[in-house]
């Protein structure tokens, strides 16, 4: 028979609980005796590990060792259900969301409201923390004119200088000018 390590067990008198390897519980904890803190924080002592797993039960509660290379180790009555949330949204909680780029493309015959209503969706990207690349294709004759291109691009860094600032200055690149707001 195989067994697998993240499968409930059961046994007769105790609730079903996932093997959680961080963590022993209950019947896992072997070592006697141990040092016990109650269900409200208070240090009951040391004790055998029968006699705080028999606690644990007739609290309906769960015995979890916390501090295992003690000596002798600490275990806690609780909760363990309650226990692994808490611990699960303490790790959600440092979790930050990773920053993306989007990009924007404009040519220097672009017209004003259309400029404005991609400076708005750039305006939404820089709320959102996202940073937002300004770039200005160019095709054919149009190279011939590349003022124009710089003024789009100055145009748009200057509508969204409350909200972003330059990462990285206009530049080009072959047939682009380019470049990287960030928020502030």
């Amino acid at each position: 028979m195989r067994s697998t390590p993240d499968i409930p067990y059961f046994m007769p008198g105790t609730r079903t609980i996932a093997i959680d390897r961080s963590h022993r519980i209950n019947e896992q904890i072997r070592i006697t005796p141990i040092r016990v803190i109650g269900a409200e924080g208070a240090q009951l002592g040391i004790m055998p590990t029968e006699q705080a797993l028999q606690m644990a039960r007739e609290a309906d509660l769960d015995l979890v060792e916390v501090a295992p290379t003690e000596r002798p180790p600490v275990c806690r009555i609780m909760d363990f259900g309650k226990f692994k949330y808490q611990l699960k949204k303490k790790q959600s909680k440092n979790h930050h969301p990773q920053q993306k780029t989007k990009e924007i493309r404009v040519r220097p015959k672009t017209g004003d409201h259309d400029i404005e209503t991609k400076v708005n969706h750039a305006r939404e990207f820089l709320q959102h923390k996202d940073k937002v690349q300004v770039t200005v294709v160019f095709r054919g004759r149009e190279l011939a004119h590349i003022e124009e291109g710089q003024k789009v691009v100055k145009h748009v860094i200057e509508s969204l200088a409350d909200i972003g600032k330059i990462e990285s200055a206009p530049s080009q690149q072959g047939k682009r000018i380019s470049c990287v707001i960030a928020p502030k």
